[in-house]
């Protein structure tokens, strides 16, 4: 396969007078004296073939969102006979399925939640690029907020978007741990824990040295997870939300 390089010379209009070809191992090269030069055609570690924006990484940005919308909840609290859209908080989340199926259940779908966002933040990573490897974990923490299967109604996205932190921001994932399980331990509430959490992630990747590409899709992902946690904003205001055991107040239903 002819392999050329392009740019333009040093007066900025083309190849000059200067330019010239050579043959090497075969292969024909064209190659301007001056100015920017770029390979066309040549194995760029593009696995394969699949590029940012092509049509294969579309697909995964699609699969990804699908993968967000995998039913963990219903489906492990199901087993044991329980809706968790409508027992305790009615969120299709690790907190509520803790508290109205069990602790088992309850880690299960934790597991879960967080293995969807890891899932599809590396392998958008692995198999596309690190900035799809971002939008795969937006587009998995969208399908488990917004799921098109469920009519749009599902969990408040803490644990997968936490997934995909653990794969993108191993160190920021750690801080993040930290905040969580001081606040929540502190306030008795795993909503504020997970505020905590959503409110300190971009300004953490930000401080770690994240890119402006990296960090505006954090802010998305965060104030998806705050919007979602509107309802645990007001209550935590007016001194009426439970406790992360479900006592007193309304229910958390946080995590999820």
């Amino acid at each position: 396969m002819a392999r050329s390089w392009v740019g333009s010379a040093a007066a900025g209009g083309g190849y000059g007078p200067a330019s010239w070809r050579r043959r090497r191992g075969g292969q024909l090269y064209r190659r301007p004296t001056g100015g920017h030069i770029r390979r066309i055609g040549a194995a760029s570690g593009d696995h394969g073939g699949m590029t940012d924006g092509s049509p294969l990484a579309l697909l995964f940005l699609a699969a990804a969102y699908l993968v967000g919308t995998f039913p963990s909840a219903q489906l492990v609290a199901g087993r044991r006979g329980i809706d968790p859209t409508r027992a305790g908080s009615g969120n299709p989340g690790a907190t509520n399925v803790y508290r109205t199926a069990g602790r088992r259940a309850g880690l299960l779908v934790f597991v879960a939640d967080v293995g969807k966002g890891a899932l599809a933040a590396g392998l958008g990573w692995a198999l596309v690029s690190r900035p799809w490897g971002l939008y795969c974990w937006l587009a998995a923490t969208l399908g488990h907020v917004l799921p098109v299967t469920r009519r749009l109604r599902g969990g408040k996205g803490v644990a997968t978007a936490g997934g995909g932190v653990w794969v993108l921001f191993p160190a920021v994932a750690a801080i993040d741990m930290v905040l969580f399980a001081a606040v929540a331990r502190f306030s008795r509430t795993a909503s504020l824990g997970s505020i905590t959490m959503a409110v300190a992630s971009p300004p953490l990747i930000w401080a770690f040295g994240g890119t402006g590409r990296e960090v505006v899709v954090a802010i998305l992902i965060s104030g998806l997870v705050l919007v979602r946690h509107e309802g645990n904003i007001r209550r935590l205001a007016s001194g009426q939300e439970s406790s992360w055991r479900g006592s007193g107040g309304e229910p958390d239903g946080s995590a999820g």
